[in-house]
């Protein structure tokens, strides 16, 4: 179980790096600055204990595992971001632009964690040595 939390941890911390990349690049930033926060790590790692709901959830349509794939991931963000301005005083992600919650949540990103959810289900059934490469 360790081992699969890291990779989730390491796997969640890069797409992160992309994905800010990505976005900086196409705010005009040529450097294509990046950043992800330490707290990160077992926030994604947290994806381990997702792994009982991901094989219920193997009968349901992807269009509708998905759909609950960015609550789950709504309310993971919600939680942990949460309790860390609890304890810290702020929280690593403070959203400000976009339909946001709390400045913890952003519910325009509702198609990015749609996808988010969908490949780590792949991950997940790579990890447990399962080859399932379509979406039914």
């Amino acid at each position: 179980m360790w081992t699969r939390f890291v990779i989730y941890g390491l796997l969640g911390w890069n797409m992160e790096i992309i994905f800010t990349g990505f976005m900086s690049g196409l705010n005009g930033n040529v450097r294509l600055t990046a950043h992800t926060y330490l707290w990160m790590l077992p926030i994604y790692g947290l994806a381990v204990f997702l792994e009982p709901l991901h094989n219920a959830m193997r009968p349901l349509h992807w269009y509708l595992r998905g759909m609950i794939w960015v609550l789950v991931i709504w309310t993971v963000e919600l939680a942990t971001g949460g309790l860390i301005r609890a304890i810290v005083g702020t929280s690593p992600w403070i959203y400000k632009d976009g339909w946001q919650v709390a400045g913890l949540i952003r519910l325009d990103m509702a198609p990015l964690w749609f996808m988010v959810g969908l490949i780590f289900e792949h991950i997940h059934d790579r990890l447990a040595g399962r080859r399932v490469l379509s979406f039914e």
